[in-house]
């Protein structure tokens, strides 16, 4: 099986890339370069992670003229930000990126939430009672101006992140320039087949951001289902005498959507890219996408009169109102 999947451009992405959302920063570095050195040729990055820097100095150690890998070699993604969805902010903000990662061009770069906080340089902009300070301007005008950054050679593909069915079309609706990929959470227990369905029909490459679990996330709740625990992954580790994480992983991989585990750990990092030795059979995949429970760990919370609630699901633009 392909250790990758062909964007609508002709590039391949590698189904395999290493996130480095919540990586810390003294971490992160050396995180990238055990990556790479173990045969990754994907990095996920974003600017919101303020670690681009850090990630910069690993892929200038490794990654160009002279050094271990070409650059054509490493497919490295970044971000937009909500505070960012200004078309004036964005080839600046892209530009930004490119500097801290020491990079000339990025292989992808997505929208990384539909919906703008107010413009500005302060990522999380509040009012005195703490509330965001939220934009409404169209994700359409954010887009006409991502299109530019390819037209200008920035970047090679453009695409998004976190955005519902509805959004999709309405991007592709207006677009010079189609997105090629679409980043969501995506897991046993969020399958995303709907999503999945609708993205392969129209072209767009699927990757899934927290295909762990993302188990240390800071607001996870006591009572929450593990992931890594579930019987049915159990069950298949020992047939296969591979880890909870690799089953995951595979199974993702044989769908055709790109996976981004994040670790800092050596060891889980090499493990993390080694499923391309083994295959889950056609009734075992069933089984892992019959887990399916619409249960979606990222989601920003916040407290309003004693209850957890969406932070941000007041946006007109908030895509997890949608079905799918």
């Amino acid at each position: 099986m392909n250790a990758f999947a062909v964007l609508r451009t002709g590039r391949k992405m590698p189904l395999i890339g290493l996130g480095t959302w919540k990586s810390e920063p003294g971490k992160v570095k050396q995180a990238v370069m055990w990556a790479l050195q173990s045969g990754y040729r994907h990095i996920d990055c974003a600017s919101i992670y303020s670690n681009e820097v850090e990630i910069g100095e690993a892929l200038q150690e490794m990654v160009g003229m002279g050094k271990a890998l070409r650059r054509e070699d490493v497919f490295i993604t970044s971000k937009l930000w909500n505070t960012k969805h200004h078309p004036d902010d964005v080839e600046p903000s892209l530009l930004r990126s490119l500097q801290d990662l020491r990079l000339d061009y990025l292989d992808l770069y997505l929208i990384h939430w539909p919906y703008a906080f107010q413009r500005g340089d302060v990522a999380f902009p509040r009012a005195e009672s703490g509330a965001l300070l939220y934009d409404d301007i169209d994700y359409k005008e954010t887009w006409a101006a991502m299109e530019k950054l390819v037209e200008k050679g920035l970047v090679r593909a453009i695409g998004l992140s976190n955005f519902n069915s509805r959004q999709i079309d309405d991007i592709i609706a207006v677009s010079t320039i189609q997105p090629a990929v679409l980043q969501v959470e995506a897991h046993p227990y969020l399958s995303q087949e709907l999503l999945l369905s609708h993205c392969q029909e129209r072209g767009l490459v699927l990757t899934a951001y927290s295909p762990l679990g993302s188990a240390d996330r800071a607001w996870k709740h006591p009572d929450e289902p593990v992931l890594l625990e579930e019987p049915v992954i159990n069950a298949l580790v020992t047939k296969y005498h591979k880890s909870p994480a690799q089953i995951l992983l595979r199974w993702q991989t044989q769908r055709g959507v790109v996976a981004i585990p994040k670790s800092v750990t050596e060891s889980r990092i090499k493990e993390n890219i080694q499923v391309f030795d083994f295959s889950l059979q056609p009734e075992e995949m069933d089984r892992i996408s019959a887990l399916n429970r619409n249960w979606r760990y990222i989601v920003p919370m916040v407290e309003v009169d004693g209850k957890r609630v969406p932070r941000d699901a007041g946006h007109p633009h908030y895509p997890f109102n949608d079905p799918y």
